[in-house]
């Protein structure tokens, strides 16, 4: 074929735009065109620096490893730049995400070029110096997903309905078009990258099952979407475990399991995560209100909810809960710590906010579970009660069963530090993150010792914003809880003399003491955790005691009173 004239194209480009006509009409000789499919590597790190690439069509991604991408280089965005420089081999891995077409400029054209027309540096210069200061600053520019694969397990799978009403959904944000084999079937990139360039989204669509039609799809995505029927036995999916897994571990993949009712079906999400290896999320869809989820995950808008630890003072939650309700907040997905992971897996349920208020009035309040103390050998309490608390609540769920996406977060004291859990069961890990250490045993499993989460994240927005969220809200119970005391002493009194109340004398208690130790190595890091919130909500609860559970309903009040005030400033 014969090269078409991309002289546009060079002068919208940053490297190339500042030319003028004559260095414009020496450097479109030297330019090779060339195509690469999807999947296929453009170069590998420490290869050679000998060419300068600018994208014409399709898109690459930069990767540090297999699969961790780094920077996704677009239509009329160039790489290499820094090695034409510096001289250095390459630092990543390129490769095509979709079929792609590109300009090469090898190194002596370039450097003849620079020889006839010394100005022709300034572009690749500037470049290069930004590439530079986006690795020493640790940049990582946000994807943005526009194109996505829907893949059906199978027949039974509704897919053009899906596709169209998710269409519908993502809309919001700019133009989607679907399209299907009988739409793309044997059309060539051009004609793609056309499609893609008229909208803002693109779903390919497989419908029909044709093998051909659906590696184009997997060829031409950002995001791979596989629908499944739910109650339907899993099956081996072929984008599962591809034969050339450069094809689709860049992509993020998303298992949409289809119910027939509202409620996820317990199980499915184990059984169909199953057939899958490395990193993949999963969504319960049963309704519209589902779908419009989905839509803000994989476009890029979802927003996340996190719930601090606090104790007692953690019932405030609820009263935040129904002032962010009432202002129209929907969430995403959920996280938190201790008392917020107890209250967010219950948002994470979908339960109603007055049933879980009950449930708690009725489990924490009235039930005691902090009450079943025995010979501290191990802890203040047995943690039977507590355990049995979690169990009555939360049944046989698995944290995948849940309607929004959930973690929490423990402290595992057998080395590996912070535990971020989003599988198994739902009760244990909840159990785990909220094991205050002399008051509550830990949680022994597979080998390890789990404790209470604040000890190393009491807020775990970092954990939901490097999940790819894009509006977080966080919970902070930020009240002062440092213990103070009247009494001057290096020793315990003798124990009737403690009997003896001396009003005048105040001493922290054995509990108190306990949970506060628990909470103060992660106060630091706290701070940095409340910058990353966007909208962070911080109840005044001074006049709550960490264990004062008597006191739910002023908690209550007060997370409410006070998010109010927040969302009524502009």
């Amino acid at each position: 074929m014969p090269m078409p004239d991309f002289s546009a194209l060079l002068r919208r480009s940053d490297v190339f735009g500042h030319l003028g006509e004559e260095a414009l009409a020496a450097l479109a000789p030297e330019l090779q065109w060339f195509s690469l499919p999807g999947g296929r590597t453009l170069f590998h790190r420490d290869d050679p620096a000998d060419a300068l690439y600018l994208v014409v069509r399709g898109s690459l991604g930069v990767f540090d490893g297999p699969t961790e991408r780094v920077r996704l280089v677009a239509a009329g965005d160039s790489v290499g730049e820094v090695g034409l420089i510096t001289g250095e081999g390459r630092q990543h891995t390129a490769r095509a995400l979709r079929d792609t077409e590109l300009l090469r400029l090898d190194r002596d054209a370039f450097e003849a070029l620079v020889r006839e027309h010394p100005h022709a540096m300034l572009g690749v210069a500037r470049m290069a110096i930004t590439r530079l200061q986006e690795r020493m600053r640790g940049d990582q520019p946000p994807d943005a997903p526009r194109t996505f694969a829907l893949l059906p397990a199978s027949a039974d799978v509704p897919a053009r309905s899906l596709a169209m009403q998710l269409a519908m959904e993502l809309e919001q944000w700019g133009s989607c078009l679907v399209i299907d084999a009988e739409h793309g079937a044997g059309r060539g990139s051009d004609w793609f990258a056309e499609k893609e360039s008229q909208v803002r989204f693109l779903i390919y669509l497989d419908s029909t099952g044709d093998s051909h039609w659906r590696q184009r799809c997997l060829r031409q995505a950002d995001v791979l979407l596989l629908p499944a029927m739910a109650a339907q036995p899993e099956q081996p999916w072929p984008e599962a475990m591809p034969r050339d897994p450069a094809l689709a571990g860049h992509r993020a993949r998303h298992l949409i399991l289809l119910h027939a009712g509202r409620q996820p079906s317990l199980g499915a999400a184990q059984r169909w995560r199953s057939q899958f290896s490395g990193e993949l999320q999963h969504h319960h869809v049963g309704g519209r209100g589902d779908i419009a989820r989905l839509a803000r995950w994989v476009s890029g808008h979802a927003r996340g909810l996190v719930l601090a630890g606090g104790g007692a003072r953690g019932v405030a939650h609820f009263g935040a809960l129904r002032a962010l309700r009432e202002a129209g907040h929907t969430f995403d997905a959920v996280g938190g710590t201790s008392i917020g992971a107890i209250i967010g897996a219950g948002v994470a349920a979908g339960w109603e906010l007055d049933e879980m208020v009950e449930d708690f009035r009725r489990h924490f309040v009235e039930g005691r579970p902090l009450s079943d103390w025995t010979v501290p050998v191990v802890a203040l309490t047995r943690g039977r009660r507590a355990a049995g608390m979690l169990r009555r609540s939360f049944g046989a769920l698995a944290i995948e069963d849940l309607s929004l996406p959930f973690f929490c977060v423990s402290t595992c004291l057998s080395g590996e530090g912070m535990v971020v859990h989003r599988r198994g069961p739902l009760w244990l890990w909840l159990r785990a993150s909220s094991a205050i250490p002399g008051v509550l045993p830990p949680v022994l499993n597979q080998g390890r010792v789990y404790v209470d989460g604040a000890l190393v994240n009491n807020l775990p927005t970092d954990v939901m914003a490097d999940d790819g969220i894009a509006h977080v809200t966080a919970i902070d119970i930020r009240a002062e809880i440092s213990l103070l005391t009247t009494a001057e002493e290096f020793a315990t009194p003798p124990w009737w003399q403690l009997l003896w109340r001396n009003q005048d004398v105040r001493r922290p208690g054995l509990v108190s003491t306990l949970v506060r130790a628990a909470m103060v190595n992660s106060e630091g890091p706290s701070e940095h955790r409340r910058e990353r919130a966007d909208l962070l909500i911080t109840p005044p609860l001074e006049h709550i005691g960490m264990l004062d559970w008597k006191d739910w309903q002023r908690a209550i009040d007060a997370g409410y009173e006070h998010t109010m005030k927040v969302l009524e400033k502009p």
